[in-house]
């Protein structure tokens, strides 16, 4: 049987969904860098043939790290689902001579390089200067039209992103956005191969989105993502997955799957996204590639991850599609074939729709609930009226327990102050889309009042 080195660190779909996909097709050794969440535990213990914890002083050489673990178990295959660890797998294996995302995968971790070699391929994005101190954001303020972004070169979950609408914020900013990223390393969430890469930004200019242009009916965000992945060079688009209206500045709320575009729409956005993946060079690994959708067909890159889309952006494509991507992607790294879509699937391909909400303390609006809550899934799937058929469940590992106070929304952390995932299944695409419009209206109204001492505490 094959053997796999899977890599765990913080970020990307569920852990408990990827080891069992991981388990069906080889043996697996698990490489914890972070804590396997409680939940999951267990069943790590049974699905792994080793799980490995490293001790601190292991883990500054992390690429010497993972290729002696590999080397050590005979590993067919070594991989990752977290962004914070997709550069050092990728040097791993090429060390190795195992299948990984190449030696380009920093250009897809990394946006200041990102965006440069997007901007020698000549393909849209927002205009942006790359910027690593204080000094460098007023020189790029000086020359870009505001507002402008500015967000972490090597983040994930929008965090650190901040909008800057006049030049007396920017020294506040830069200074709120490092504070940001310290935090958000103490939490785990932060590159762990690159050491300087918490001291590295990119600043870039505001385009206006446009959903109404591309969708229907109201209510879907004015940018999408193309799913799919890198085998022996080659991209394989497997869907187009469509998003809620972001919270101010750009933190994501929800995604649902399929988007439901045009087919003439959804070709012009796989188009691009093949040109973006393209033009990084990637080699064999998942892609997540965002896109701003503009007026009269205009479309600005956001970026593209060298993994599958993170939160249940995996497991609703199993759900919809009926397509393993874990799995399909362990079987193309060990050597076995796959059969990877012809071309994106489409809506009228999907039997059903299914879709994942971040929990955070700011209604439809995007303003902040009135007073803190204490979040308690089961009254929220009691009490919130959802359409016939729809599912509710929560996402155990990626949530606080119940009985824990709802974090106030910070808009410099993004994600960070996230309570809970929640995911969605219903008969269509339109039906996600509003069960989580009732769902976010509903929860500062359904949700315990958090008592004075439990907020203090």
């Amino acid at each position: 049987m094959s053997k796999v080195l899977l890599v765990h660190a913080k970020g990307g779909p569920p852990l408990g969904h990827v080891l069992s996909r991981t388990a069906a097709r080889a043996e697996v050794h698990l490489l914890a860098l972070s804590a396997l969440p409680p939940g999951v535990a267990r069943s790590a213990r049974e699905l792994c043939a080793s799980i490995v914890t490293p001790a601190d002083a292991e883990r500054s050489d992390l690429v010497s790290l993972i290729v002696s673990r590999a080397e050590g178990m005979d590993a067919d295959a070594v991989l990752t689902f977290s962004e914070y660890a997709v550069v050092a797998v990728a040097e791993a294996c090429e060390v190795l001579g195992l299948k990984g995302a190449g030696g380009a995968a920093a250009l897809a971790r990394d946006k200041r390089l990102m965006r440069r070699t997007w901007r020698e391929h000549r393909l849209p994005q927002p205009e942006f200067r790359a910027v690593d101190t204080e000094a460098d954001l007023h020189e790029a303020a000086a020359a870009l039209p505001f507002p402008l972004l500015l967000k972490a070169a090597w983040s994930a979950g929008s965090t650190a992103h901040q909008i800057i609408r006049a030049p007396h914020e920017l020294s506040a900013a830069w200074h709120r956005s490092r504070q940001v990223m310290a935090e958000s390393a103490q939490l785990g969430y932060a590159e762990l191969h690159v050491a300087e890469a918490q001291g590295h930004f990119v600043v870039e200019r505001i385009v206006t989105g446009t959903a109404s242009d591309w969708f229907d009916e109201p209510g879907w965000g004015d940018y999408v993502s193309v799913e799919g992945v890198v085998a022996d060079g080659t991209f394989h688009p497997v869907c187009v997955s469509g998003r809620m209206p972001t919270v101010e500045p750009f933190t994501e709320r929800a995604g649902i799957t399929p988007a439901l575009l045009s087919q003439e729409a959804q070709d012009r956005v796989v188009a691009l996204a093949r040109e973006a993946v393209d033009a990084l060079g990637l080699r064999d690994c998942g892609t997540h590639t965002e896109i701003k959708l503009g007026a009269d067909g205009s479309m600005w890159l956001i970026e593209t991850a060298a993994r599958f889309g993170g939160a249940m952006t995996v497991p609703q494509i199993e759900d919809v599609f009926g397509l393993d991507l874990v799995g399909m992607l362990v079987d193309h790294l060990v050597g076995r074939p796959v059969q990877w879509p012809g071309q994106a699937l489409t809506p009228a391909q999907a039997r059903g729709a299914a879709g994942s909400l971040v929990v955070l303390a700011v209604d439809g609006r995007g303003e902040a609930w009135g007073d803190r809550k204490v979040w308690d899934f089961p009254v929220v799937a009691k009490d919130v009226p959802l359409s016939r058929g729809s599912e509710l469940s929560v996402v155990a590992e990626s949530s606080l327990a119940d009985g824990s106070v709802v974090p106030v929304y910070d808009p410099a952390a993004g994600a960070n102050t996230m309570a809970a995932l929640c995911l969605l299944s219903a008969t269509d695409a339109r039906t996600v889309l509003r069960d989580f419009e009732t769902l976010v209206d509903a929860l500062p109204q359904v949700l315990p009042a958090a008592w004075p001492e439990e907020v203090s505490a």
